[in-house]
């Protein structure tokens, strides 16, 4: 929970930097604050191996490359404040102090659970002995994106992410936060993270999942947890449609029984093969031939295009809607009269339909009298991380 002081967006010219950590690569941004907003960014890999070996390990990796950023733009003599946007499930204790939950999005590494990720970073970057960083802030994409749009647009209220992962956050009374333990005269409203990825871990979304999805969760590294998550983000799409196309062809449905190795190997058919495939014009199968010949196919029909195509759709859409269905609740909670929520992630970004997708069900799903727009953020999770650094270390020059 972060308090309503971080909406008044009265920044610190400057620079600052922004470390964005939420998925298989990880952004290092910095971002000149002014007259203009300017900003220069670099996204480094995070290989498998780091991804679920020790906890150390992944933090070393951090900082080398940030390091390396620091170095090549030679800002080694400056002391940058630096946002640290951290986009797993945490318990926050402070504004530079977040203990993880648990691990999500295909990381697992060892030692980091329940520990504070501030300073196994602050540590790493200790190790290293090279580098001047002021960690100011920690946050997740969901805020980030929030607070990014909210400096340009003040009635956003909102922040989602539909990536890799999925997640939400937003503005909330004081009153109606059972959690708050700080002062109840400031501030007056507080940023919820909700970690939405999780909801039906208790059971309550079994009534509408799916063989599908039951296999996806089996075969996962966190079997029983983030299953709303795994229903709509981009790590599990592509994964949840090559489910169904394979019992397609073991119906007969399709490609006349005959399955090709490749669509038989898990993890073959890739989240974005979703997004090129639905962005052929109807009853033009270009994308989709050319998806189905890196497959093994090269003799496929219109018609098991058209299936193909339908298959995906069917996936896409049912994602679309279960996240309006997670916005719609939160704006009929927020019950206001024009509420903007700020959107980013691979998965809203790319896909074609899916932002109309999520206005038409959201249309469909709140109270009589709300107005919405949903706003793409630009790099909101990594811009979002500089502002809050910026009103983080302005606020500590006032004291």
């Amino acid at each position: 929970m972060l308090g309503n002081c971080y909406l008044n967006l009265t920044t610190k010219n400057g620079r600052f930097l922004a470390l964005d950590l939420g998925g298989t690569n990880f952004r290092v941004l910095l971002i000149e604050l002014g007259a203009k907003c300017t900003m220069d960014s670099r996204i480094y890999a995070v290989p498998q191996p780091i991804m679920v070996g020790p906890g150390e390990g992944l933090f070393d990796h951090i900082a080398e490359c940030l390091a390396s950023f620091i170095k090549e733009r030679d800002l080694g003599t400056e002391l940058l404040p630096l946002g640290f946007t951290f986009s797993f499930p945490c318990k926050q204790e402070g504004l530079t102090k977040a203990r993880l939950a648990c691990w999500t999005k295909g990381f697992k590494c060892a030692g980091v659970e329940g520990r504070d990720v501030v300073e196994l970073l602050k540590q790493a970057i200790a190790r290293r002995g090279d580098v001047k960083i002021k960690i100011c802030a920690v946050l997740n994409d969901t805020t980030g994106t929030l607070m990014s749009c909210a400096w340009k647009n003040h009635n956003c209220r909102i922040g989602l992410i539909v990536g890799t992962g999925t997640n939400a956050c937003y503005m909330e009374k004081l009153e109606k936060v059972e959690l708050w333990d700080g002062s109840t005269d400031e501030p007056h409203q507080v940023i919820i993270n909700t970690e939405w990825g999780a909801f039906g871990d208790n059971g309550c979304l079994d009534f509408v999942r799916t063989e599908y999805d039951n296999t996806i969760d089996r075969e996962s590294i966190n079997p029983g947890r983030q299953l709303y998550e795994k229903m709509i983000s981009g790590m599990y799409m592509g994964e949840i449609a090559r489910q169904v196309l394979v019992r397609l062809v073991s119906d007969g449905l399709l490609f006349g029984g005959y399955a090709s190795d490749i669509l038989l190997e898990k993890g073959s058919f890739f989240t974005k093969y979703i997004s090129e495939i639905e962005s052929d014009k109807p009853d033009d199968f270009n994308n989709c031939r050319a998806i189905l010949e890196e497959l093994g196919f090269n003799d496929a029909t219109d018609a098991d295009c058209a299936n193909v195509r339908y298959a995906c759709e069917c996936v896409s859409r049912r994602a679309a809607n279960l996240a309006a269905a997670g916005v719609a609740v939160l704006l009929n909670r927020i019950n206001e009269e024009s509420v903007t929520v700020a959107v980013d992630g691979s998965v809203y970004r790319f896909h074609p339909h899916f932002h109309n997708l999520m206005v038409e069900q959201i249309s469909h799903l709140i109270k009589p009298g709300i107005k919405f727009d949903l706003m793409l953020s630009e790099d909101g999770s990594g811009r979002g991380a500089a502002l809050v650094a910026a009103v983080a270390s302005r606020s500590a020059s006032m004291r």
